[in-house]
């Protein structure tokens, strides 16, 4: 077994926006570091392919073939690309972990599965470096949600015996962290995250998101749409529980809209209180002790959204709400280093899911090893 304490985690989001990478040391104590980190882009026609599969459900045996493999060679230039750039022998990376690209999950149907595609095999040839995979699979088998995963890794970043922390990502989907002390580690899916932003924004501005919530700045919240909008079922659902672009996407949304007739800003700005509000309304069904002060740490695409965080701060007067940035780890690749810890966990044959949060009958090391040679 490798005792290299340098890894590599790769993760591409609900969002299909681009690929995060992020290489992480552990130190003799087991703290970790981040050495170097990238954001690349996902090339414009794959991520149009990849969005085409994920809305319509509906792709051939050969298209879905040649994505993975296609996702396969993008991650491993990715990876190829940074070590170069930093001039980092790839003899000295214990491992990736590689989040892949989810298409399709589904926890609660008669077979849950969830399924994430791009290579491992072709990571591991193009690199030279043993890659780790699948990390969702094994959750599900052991009777779990396969998400959220970061919890494990948010525990071991940010987790105090003074205070009552919660650390919320905030990407296409949003899922949060619950860590107080003396209390179990849980968590789940919370709810759209910027998936719906994204989208609605996408569709009539012609631009990948809203700069600087710019657009929803604009518009006004419309309470009555907002109250439509929280009374998706799944937000009565008791945890665990995970969700994703099955659920919220612009055809939902499209029906949601039916009975009213708003402006498309109206409509953003209503949107940043949707992602906003299903978190909080999940915040007040925790039970803590209320001595300790509270901490919401926010992390992901959404946290560098002034208006999202703004509602925040005004929706929870009594919690100290910031970004993990502030706390000294960038809010970009919070989730790329979760992937690289996780890579560790499993070459060291550690657990990596927390079935508090999955709802798993067990702790299971994640993931399959793709050896390099």
């Amino acid at each position: 077994m490798t005792q290299s304490s340098l890894y590599i985690g790769l993760m591409s989001g609900t969002s299909l926006d681009g690929i995060d990478i992020a290489l992480i040391e552990f130190d003799d104590h087991h703290l970790i570091k981040l050495i170097a980190a990238d954001c690349f882009p996902m090339p414009f026609e794959l991520r149009e392919q990849l969005l085409a599969i994920c809305t319509s459900k509906q792709t051939t045996l050969q298209q879905l073939g040649e994505t993975d493999a296609q996702l396969g060679h993008i991650y491993a230039n990715t990876v190829n690309t940074l070590l170069e750039k930093h001039q980092i022998d790839r003899q000295t990376i214990g491992a990736i972990g590689c989040h892949g690209q989810t298409i399709y999950h589904s926890p609660s149907g008669k077979y849950p599965f969830t399924m994430q595609i791009g290579d491992a095999n072709i990571i591991a040839a193009k690199t030279g470096i043993t890659t780790i995979a699948d990390f969702r699979r094994k959750d599900m088998a052991f009777g779990g949600q396969g998400a959220p995963l970061v919890p494990a890794f948010h525990q071991e970043l940010f987790a105090s015996p003074t205070k009552n922390i919660v650390v919320l990502n905030i990407g296409g989907i949003s899922n949060f962290t619950i860590l107080f002390p003396n209390q179990m580690v849980t968590g789940y899916d919370t709810g759209p995250g910027n998936l719906l932003l994204d989208s609605w924004t996408q569709q009539h501005l012609h631009k990948p998101y809203d700069q600087d919530a710019m657009w929803a700045k604009s518009g006004k919240v419309n309470q009555e749409l907002l109250k439509h909008l929280l009374d998706e079922k799944y937000f009565h659902q008791p945890a665990p529980k995970s969700t994703g672009r099955e659920l919220f996407n612009l055809s939902w949304l499209n029906r949601k809209l039916m009975p009213f007739k708003l402006s498309p800003q109206d409509i953003q700005a209503t949107l940043v209180d949707f992602t906003v509000i299903s978190v909080t309304h999940e915040l007040e069904k925790l039970s803590f002790d209320q001595s300790l002060p509270c901490e919401l740490l926010v992390c992901g695409g959404g946290a560098k959204n002034p208006l999202i965080m703004q509602r925040f701060k005004e929706q929870l007067p009594d919690w100290t709400v910031a970004s993990t940035t502030e706390r000294g780890v960038d809010v970009d690749y919070v989730e790329a280093m979760a992937f690289a810890w996780l890579a560790y966990q499993r070459l060291h044959n550690l657990p990596g899911n927390i079935p508090a949060v999955t709802g798993a009958s067990k702790s299971v090391s994640l993931g399959v090893i793709y050896p390099a040679g």
